[in-house]
This record gives C-alpha cells, structure tokens and sequence, in this order.
C-alpha cells in the first residue's frame, strides 16, 4: 500500500479486464459522509505490535466550510489544531481520522463557531459511524464484551450508547399511543424504595415499548412520568384509552387523577398471583401441622403441583396431586377455589363476569378459608377494575407488561454489574425504547 492507500485493496471480479480495486478510500466513502471533505491520505503500521490505520482529511476546495450552528456557509476565521477521532474498525483493524478543523464566523450570532464536519459529534474524540457501531453491538452483547471484542474502551460504548440514546429520545415520536402499561421492577438488593423502578410502555397492538422510567413505585415518581410524557407532547394523557397496572395502590391513585378518562385494566396476571399466594399460605399452615407421617410423605412436594394450573397436571404428576389433595383438606378446598376463578376471565359480557365473580366471592367467604376470603374481600375492593377488562373487549391485560419486563431483566443481567441509575437507564432504553437510530451510510449489524 501507498502513502495514498490507492494500491491496496482487492479485486471485485475474476475478470481482470473488468477488475476494480477497492481501496480504504473508497470503503471509507461508502461508510461515511464526506460531503466536502477530501481524503488527503492513508498511512498505515500493520506490522507493528499495535496495527493501525490513519487516515488524514483535508477542505474540498469546491465547497464552503458551513457553520455547525446554523448550518450556513460562513468566512473561515482560524484554523484550530489538529484532532483525531476514532473510527470504525477495518478488520478489527483500529482507524483514526485526522482533521485540523476551521472556525467560521456564524452568520446568526456573528462569533466564530467551528465548523460543521459530518463524522464529528460535539468534543466527542469517536466519530458518529463509529459510535452507532459500538451501539449496535452494545444491544447485542454486553458493554465489556463490545469493548473487547472491537479494541474499545468501556466508556467509548458508554458514550456511544448515552449518544445514541439521547438522539433516539429527541426524535421519538409519541403520537398515535393509546394503550399503556404500568409496572414495577426490582433491581439489585433489598426491598427498599430506591430498589425499584417505575416504568410506563406503550401496549398498543403493533407497537410496543419503553416510554419512560423513574426511580421507587411512589405516586410522585408516576406523576413525574406523566408529567414528562405529557410535556414531551401535549394532550398524550387524554388520548389515553386503556392503561394496564397491577392492584399497587400508589399507581391506581395516579391512574385515577391523571386518566380518568381511561380503562384502568386489571388482568389475569396479577389476579393469579394473589390467589397462588393465598394457597401457598393455606398449604404451608395445613401442612405444618400434620401429625402422622404417612400423611405428611403424601402431602410432601405437592407445591408446585397446587399452583400449577390444573388443566396442565397430567400422567405421574396428576396421581401425585389427587393424593396431596386428598391429605390436606383446606388445602383441597382452597385450591378448587383458585381454579374455579379461572372461569371468570372466559365470560365476554361484564355483567355476566360480574354475576360470576360476586358468586365466587360469596363461596370463598363462606369456606372459611381466612387467606381466600382475603383475595375475596380485595376482588369485591377492585370488582369495577376487574370488570374493564372486559369493557377493553379482553384485548388488553399485563401479560404484555410482563413481557416487556422479562425482557428488561435479560437486559439487566447481560449488563451486569451496573450500579448507577443512569446507567440502567440507557441499558433498558437501548433495549426497549425502540428508539429511532441517527442516520448513517452503512448498516454495521
């Protein structure tokens, strides 16, 4: 190869009368922009311990330096010192660019502003591809495994994922979000507030994702989402239609004040849980206190078997369960009452939903059953919630929210180690903001 990087490279075609070479001129042309910029030359140390590729920039002088302010062309006032920015990489080869950049006097402010170079972002020392790269693969791999893979710094894929992030965010569009869903997740240790985030997704049908995350699951935090939603475009909270949340008092509050025009749904999920919950106690206490060991080997090991749905329980595991059942009476009763509610969620009319689920109600007060006649007492609390579900005509429920969650905890855990809030925040937004990208030439992965 050359000074100039014009005679390395390699053929396109077996053809040698048709034959092209293909040098890092052209490749670098073909990855990025260089609108007004020529390519001076393209210095090479491939030998060396540190293999590396230079490429040195240079004015077109058919062109006008323009103002990176205003966009405008502009008188070129000094010449600042030469900088040097890191590029994608060519066969996992590192490359730099090298540029001395102009001021130019802007023509809107009248002061002299650097000018406007179409690989440059800010004082970022990495151009733009080369930041969108890091970013893309950042999505895919964790941070340190994208640093090591490419020769790259932790804090490069920091910066080029916090970049690429904050782009996505500016240029996002909101409209046309009808359904939400709203939910909380635990992250690291400990149960406290701050252990906790808060997080608002779009649940409409074709389009789903991240719109917002806060820190704890108080009132104050989902306000402050609205709030930000809200003045991120006017009028999106009264064009909500249906939003999705759990039984958290804190966030039925906010969904009141600031939705009401909105279904508030309660779904099957969360439904479920409670009802588990109370036939896990049911179970543990019964269980605890059997005296005779022939019946405490029969009842050993039916947990999962009672929570599972009964439909599901089938061969060995159906025999196992029928001789748990017959061991433990309240257990048995219990469990009949947490899968005859099934049946509430296959009804299609809310008034028929509403005679079953008062009917369910009235049995489970009457079993005696101390921890289902507390689910009873709450599903008569929520009875109007639990009846939007069907008012949405079923097509909306947490189940979605769950998903989005499940996948935001595979994001968390491929990002190990992240303490910071900040950092969280970017991790889940990259992976679930479904955030538009910044333009580029080439589509790295």
């Amino acid at each position: 190869m050359t000074a100039a990087g014009v005679e390395w490279g390699c053929q396109t075609t077996n053809n040698p009368a048709t034959a092209i070479q293909l040098n890092v001129k052209t490749l670098l042309r073909h990855v990025q922009d260089l609108v007004g910029f020529v390519v001076k030359s393209v210095r090479h140390t491939l030998g060396a311990p540190d293999p590396r590729i230079d490429v040195d920039l240079d004015i077109d002088p058919r062109r006008k330096r323009r103002c990176s302010c205003c966009g405008r062309p502009g008188r070129v006032h000094d010449i600042l010192p030469q900088r040097q920015w890191h590029f994608v990489p060519l066969w996992n080869i590192p490359v730099f660019l090298h540029y001395a950049p102009r001021r130019v006097v802007c023509q809107r402010f009248g002061k002299p502003v650097v000018e406007a170079m179409p690989w440059n972002r800010g004082k970022s020392p990495y151009a733009a591809a080369y930041m969108v790269f890091l970013a893309r693969w950042a999505g895919r791999l964790s941070w340190k495994e994208t640093a090591e893979i490419f020769s790259a710094s932790w804090e490069a894929v920091r910066r080029s994922v916090e970049w690429v992030v904050a782009w996505g965010l500016e240029h996002r569009d909101l409209s046309g979000v009808t359904a939400v869903g709203v939910d909380d997740l635990h992250h690291g240790r400990g149960k406290t507030s701050l252990n906790f985030l808060t997080l608002v997704y779009q649940i409409d049908r074709g389009s789903r994702r991240l719109l917002w995350i806060g820190r704890a699951r108080t009132e104050a935090t989902l306000r402050e989402g609205f709030d930000e939603l809200e003045k991120l475009r006017a009028g999106f909270l009264g064009g909500l239609r249906v939003v999705c949340s759990d039984m958290w008092k804190p966030f039925l509050k906010v969904v009141r004040e600031r939705c009401g025009q909105a279904l508030n749904v309660l779904d099957p999920f969360h439904v479920a849980k409670h009802l588990n919950e109370a036939l896990d106690t049911v179970r543990r206490g019964e269980q605890s206190r059997l005296k005779d060991k022939a019946a405490r080997k029969e009842a050993k090991g039916g947990r999962f078997l009672l929570l599972t749905r009964g439909t599901k329980v089938r061969g060995k595991a159906r025999a196992k369960l029928k001789a748990v059942l017959a061991s433990l009476g309240r257990t048995s009763r219990a469990w009949e009452l947490k899968e005859s509610f099934r049946r509430f969620w296959l009804y299609r009319s809310p008034a028929w939903a509403s005679a079953y689920l008062r009917a369910w109600t009235t049995r489970a007060m009457r079993s005696k059953i101390e921890p289902m006649k507390k689910v009873a007492r709450m599903l008569r609390a929520h009875e109007d919630l639990l009846l939007n579900y069907f008012r949405a005509k079923r097509q909306y429920t947490n189940a979605m929210v769950e998903g989005m969650n499940h996948k935001a905890r595979v994001a968390l855990a491929r990002s190990f180690g992240h303490r910071s809030f900040d950092v969280l925040k970017l991790v889940l937004y990259h992976n679930l903001g479904d955030l538009p990208e910044p333009p580029s030439s080439h589509k790295f992965c």
